[in-house]
Order: C-alpha cells, then sequence, then structure tokens
C-alpha cells in the first residue's frame, strides 16, 4: 500500500493508461475500485482517468470475483446489505465490466505464479484473471506486483510508464 510521503500519482497513471490502445481490456485490481466507488479524498481522483476511460468506452474493464467478493465485504461488514447489492449490480452488469470467475486454467495459473512471484493467493489469482482473460494490463495499487514481468502492471507505484506497444 501505498504510504502518507509519496507524491500523488495520478499523472503518471494517466500516462500509463494514455499508451493503451483504444478497446483494450483492463485487468482491474480491487483496491483502485474501492477507492473509485467510496470517493477516497486521496486515491479516488488518482484512478479517474482509468474509470472516466472506462465509462467513456476508450477500454472494457475486466474484474475477477476474487474483486467482487473483496469488494462486498466492507458493506457487508458494516450492516449495509442494499449498498452491497448495489455494488453487486453494478459489477456484474456486462456493459460495465465483464466478470470472470474463478475456473481451473486460472487457479493452475494462479498456483504458478504465486509460486514464480511468491504473490499471496488473492493477488495471484487476480494476475492469473488478467492473463486468461486476455489484458492488455492489470491497473492495481498494490506493489505485490513489482516483479512480475507477464504483463503490464499500472498502478500508482510506477514511476515510469511499462512500455505498452510491446511489453515483454
Amino acid at each position: 500500500m501505498a504510504t502518507g510521503t509519496e507524491q500523488p500519482a495520478g499523472p503518471a497513471l494517466k500516462l500509463q493508461l494514455a499508451q493503451l490502445p483504444e478497446g483494450s481490456l483492463i485487468a482491474i485490481d480491487t483496491a483502485p475500485l474501492i477507492f473509485w466507488l467510496e470517493g477516497h479524498p486521496r486515491w479516488a481522483a488518482a484512478y479517474a482517468a482509468l474509470f472516466d476511460g472506462l465509462d467513456a468506452g476508450r477500454w472494457q474493464g475486466l474484474l475477477s470475483t476474487i474483486t467482487l467478493a473483496e469488494l462486498l465485504t466492507g458493506p457487508l461488514q458494516q450492516g449495509r446489505d442494499e449498498l452491497a447489492e448495489r455494488y453487486a449490480a453494478a459489477l456484474c452488469d456486462p456493459g460495465s465490466f465483464q466478470l470472470a470467475s474463478l475456473t481451473p486454467a486460472i487457479a493452475t495459473s494462479a498456483a504458478r505464479l504465486r509460486a514464480r512471484y511468491k504473490l499471496r493467493l488473492p493477488d495471484a489469482l487476480q494476475l492469473a484473471t488478467a492473463l486468461q482473460g486476455g489484458a492488455q494490463a492489470l491497473v492495481t495499487h498494490d506493489r505485490d506486483f513489482a516483479g512480475c514481468n507477464d504483463l503490464p502492471i499500472l498502478g500508482l507505484s510506477r514511476s515510469t510508464p511499462p512500455n505498452l506497444t510491446n511489453p515483454g
């Protein structure tokens, strides 16, 4: 997670996203989505370019069912069932996002990625979902992906954009 001593990095993410071709499929980790939906005072604006681009149809969003479970946990813990239902409806709307279920292929890929990069299981599942789903990039707020080179990892912890026109 980011610390309070870092510089605002919304422009860096915007630059990274600008390199993605129109129509690209972008996998989205849980934290950016939570920040955006909850209007986080510091981080929502940093991810605005991503969600504005998705809303405008510039790119398509790919979410895992892991994201759905993680996103609904907070409202449910707070007894805010209606909010959880609104979130679920929004994320399950095929006009907004593609929602990828956990499959044996994703689970196997996640195990390999977890072994290779020493990722936590939810992170390995996010990356495997992105790879199996054909995403051109993964947007995250998590630095645990820093050593991963299977897919461009975009986020606020990146100071320079990866090469998105010729990844790998």
